[in-house]
């Protein structure tokens, strides 16, 4: 890990345009970023021990922006899985969110599990990455567990370190592990001993009402905290979910490998039938002279939070959004055998997104495999210009796809 933390300029970025909430409920203070089209059902993300709603933002940024809504939150200092299950569950009334996505990993992972066997009819679909179904192990592995909410701080920001492997890393891992260092950071005794409570507190996933195909399980093949064997079992409760392995990522493949990460998770959203609605996308401008989709902030401002520029929507229009009842979009209802069947395979021309859509039912395996490859190649061509970078990607996609067909 380096020395000298330096934050990224896109995360630099990220924060000067996104408005990061803080809502205080009942006695639980909720901290979480809430961006992207209020019409859509939102993508939840729950972050590990060492994680924060921060750690997310490569996903807000990119998923917003082509019209899905992305909800990232800290775990609240809650401590029994019931009290969270409840915590969340006033969380989501209060926000006006009915239904939902959830995306979580390792701890987030676990939680997100067990909302959904608890609460079944407000969970349309999971994607679990480097997660687990039951804490005996993390539990054993702790025999302080009953002093954790006496422990200082330092102790508990040691042990939690502890399980994060120190390098040698590829650079792009080791950046992802210094940022969410950073972020351990930032959380306080109580945040931290509630957390690591959650983790060994004795429970365990039951039976889920969700169908497997409602599920996708995203694990990296190289190192990560979670053993082998808890990620195995993970596969064996959910024998028909679909499987996204990342080449490599560590523990945390969001934030190392973003690219390959938010393309798996518009595939899962569009299996399950969630469309996204990029015409009600206002855009981030890079100079930071605008709004962000006309939001405002729920709570008060902390001395550390980064100003938001209001700028280009009237403040009529921004307390609109932020009121406005969160109705499901009605492509959430459609069926996938209708999806599949009414989309097709698209490449916008060079200087634009490339976006990447299903063109009939019986090809969905082998494009979902074509575009595990096709993103490889394209980051290989990136050492070309951009111009000529997406013309070589667009020639070979085509030849490619000439023998899908």
């Amino acid at each position: 890990m380096k020395g000298v933390f330096s934050a990224p300029g896109d995360y630099i970025h990220f924060k000067s345009q996104v408005p990061l909430h803080k809502i205080p409920i009942g006695t639980k203070q909720w901290r979480y970023y809430d961006f992207g089209p209020k019409a859509v059902p939102p993508l939840i993300c729950l972050p590990g021990i060492a994680g924060t709603a921060d750690v997310y933002y490569k996903q807000i940024m990119s998923l917003s922006m082509k019209g899905y809504r992305v909800i990232s939150v800290d775990i609240p200092r809650v401590w029994n899985h019931h009290e969270w299950i409840q915590a969340f569950e006033k969380f989501l009334d209060v926000i006006d969110v009915h239904h939902i996505h959830l995306y979580g990993t390792s701890l987030g992972g676990f939680l997100a599990q067990l909302f959904a066997q608890h609460r079944p009819r407000r969970v349309r679909s999971l994607i679990l990455s480097n997660t687990f179904l039951k804490t005996c192990s993390f539990a054993s592995a702790m025999p302080w567990a009953p002093v954790v909410s006496w422990t200082p701080s330092f102790l508990l920001k040691r042990y939690v370190l502890t399980g994060i492997r120190d390098g040698p890393h590829e650079p792009f891992i080791a950046d992802s592990v210094d940022f969410v260092v950073s972020q351990v950071e930032t959380l306080s005794r109580d945040d931290l001993a509630s957390r690591l409570t959650l983790n060994v507190d004795a429970a365990s996933v039951g039976s889920l009402l969700l169908s497997d195909s409602c599920i996708t399980i995203m694990d990296t093949n190289d190192y990560c905290a979670i053993p082998q064997q808890l990620k195995d079992q993970l596969s064996d409760r959910y024998p028909e979910a679909r499987c996204a392995h990342l080449k490599s990522g560590g523990d945390f493949p969001f934030l190392s490998r973003p690219d390959e990460v938010n393309l798996h998770l518009q595939l899962h959203l569009r299996r399950v039938g969630l469309e996204a609605q990029p015409d009600m996308v206002r855009g981030i401008p890079k100079d930071g002279a605008g709004g962000s989709h006309g939001e405002e902030k729920d709570g008060k401002e902390g001395p550390d939070d980064e100003p938001k520029d209001d700028e280009g929507s009237s403040e009529g229009q921004s307390k609109e959004n932020q009121l406005c009842p969160a109705p499901e979009s009605s492509a959430s209802h459609t069926s996938h055998d209708q999806l599949l069947s009414n989309a097709q395979l698209c490449l916008i021309a060079p200087g634009d997104t490339i976006h990447l859509c299903f063109f009939r039912k019986q090809h969905v395996i082998a494009i979902e495999i074509f575009l595990q490859y096709t993103l490889e190649i394209f980051l290989r061509l990136a050492s070309l210009s951009r111009e000529d970078g997406v013309h070589h990607f667009i020639f070979w996609a085509k030849t490619q796809m000439n023998g899908v067909k």
